[in-house]
C-alpha cells in the first residue's frame, strides 16, 4: 500500500503544478455549496422498471443487497464526500475509471451511484460508457436489447434505453452492443450533445459515467474533457505505481476529485483528509 500512497502523492504534486490538484478546481475554492431542495420521490411512468432480486444484488456485491453495515457505510461515506465536492463546485457529471483492467471501477461506480441516489434530494443516472466491455447491465442480471451504442449508431431514443432497477432515484443507461471504434464514438458530436442534455435535463441529478480503464484504450482520455470531474479506482497489490501516476496525469483535462483504493489489505476504512485525497479502503474480497 505504501507504493500506492507514494504514487498518489507524486501524482498530486504533478497535478498541483497545473493549478488543478486533487479535488480542486480552477474556480473559486470559496464558492458556496449549493444543496438542492428536497425533491418528491419520483414515480417512473415512462422509464422501464425492473425489480432485481436482493440475492443477486448481494452476490454481485451491490450495496442495495446488503443491510446497513461497514460495507454500505464505506460507500455512504464515499458518496457523501463526492457529493460535497460536486455541490461545492456546481458539478453534476462524474467519470469513474481506473488505470488498468479489473480493478473494480464498474462496481465502485454502481455502488457510488446507488449510495447517492438514496439521498432524499438526489437522483442518479449511471451511464455504462465502457463500450468495449459493457458490464453494468450484467451486474443487475439485465438483458437490455438496446443501449448507448445503439443511440450513437442508430439514433435509438433515449427513453427506450433507460432502466430503473427498483432502487430509489437510480436509473441505468446500459452500454448496449460492444463497439470497436468506441473512442471515436465517445468524442463524437452526438455524444457531446447527449452529455449536455443529460447534464441539464434535471437539476437534482448526478450523472456518472463508467469509463474504460485509462491505460488500455483511448476512450477515457478522449471523453474526460466532457465531464466535470473524475474518480480513479486503484487496486492494492495490483495497480502499479507508475500506472497510477500515468493515469492521474492523463486526467489533466478534468478535475480528479479523489482515488478509491480497492481490495485493501487493511480491514478498516480510512479517509485521509490531511492529504485532501478522498480515499476508501475496502476489504480484500470486495471488488
Amino acid at each position: 500500500m505504501e507504493r500506492i500512497r507514494e504514487a498518489l502523492e507524486r501524482a498530486r504534486g504533478e497535478r498541483a503544478k497545473t493549478g488543478l490538484g486533487f479535488g480542486g478546481s480552477k474556480g473559486n475554492v470559496h464558492s458556496i455549496m449549493k444543496v438542492p431542495e428536497v425533491i418528491e420521490r419520483i414515480q417512473y411512468t415512462q422509464t422501464k422498471s425492473i425489480d432485481v432480486p436482493k440475492k443477486l444484488l448481494r452476490e454481485n456485491r451491490i450495496v442495495s443487497g446488503f443491510d446497513q453495515g461497514s460495507y454500505t457505510d464505506a460507500f455512504k461515506l464515499l458518496s457523501t464526500q463526492v457529493l460535497q465536492k460536486m455541490r461545492t463546485n456546481n458539478w453534476n457529471v462524474l467519470a469513474v475509471t481506473s488505470p488498468g483492467e479489473n480493478e473494480g471501477k464498474s462496481l465502485t461506480a454502481i455502488n457510488l451511484a446507488i449510495s447517492i441516489a438514496q439521498e432524499v434530494d438526489q437522483t442518479v443516472l449511471l451511464v455504462d460508457a465502457d463500450l468495449r466491455h459493457p458490464s453494468v447491465d450484467k451486474m443487475f442480471g439485465l438483458k437490455p436489447k438496446v443501449g448507448l451504442s445503439d443511440y450513437l449508431m442508430s439514433d435509438t431514443p433515449l427513453e427506450e434505453m433507460l432502466i430503473h432497477p427498483g432502487i430509489g432515484g437510480f436509473v441505468i443507461l446500459p452500454g448496449g452492443k460492444p463497439l470497436q471504434n468506441s473512442s471515436e464514438m465517445l468524442r463524437s458530436p452526438k455524444m457531446v450533445r447527449l452529455v449536455k442534455e443529460l447534464k441539464s435535463r434535471y437539476p437534482s441529478r448526478i450523472v456518472i459515467f463508467d469509463l474504460p480503464p485509462l491505460l488500455s484504450a483511448a476512450d477515457a482520455l478522449a471523453f474526460a474533457p466532457f465531464v466535470d470531474a473524475a474518480l480513479l479506482v486503484v487496486e492494492e497489490a495490483k495497480s502499479k505505481t507508475e500506472d497510477i501516476t500515468r493515469a492521474a496525469s492523463l486526467l489533466g483535462s478534468t478535475h480528479l476529485i479523489g482515488t478509491v483504493l480497492n481490495k485493501s489489505l487493511e480491514p478498516d476504512t480510512i479517509i485521509d483528509k490531511s492529504a485532501g485525497i478522498l480515499k476508501q479502503l475496502f476489504k480484500k474480497k470486495g471488488h
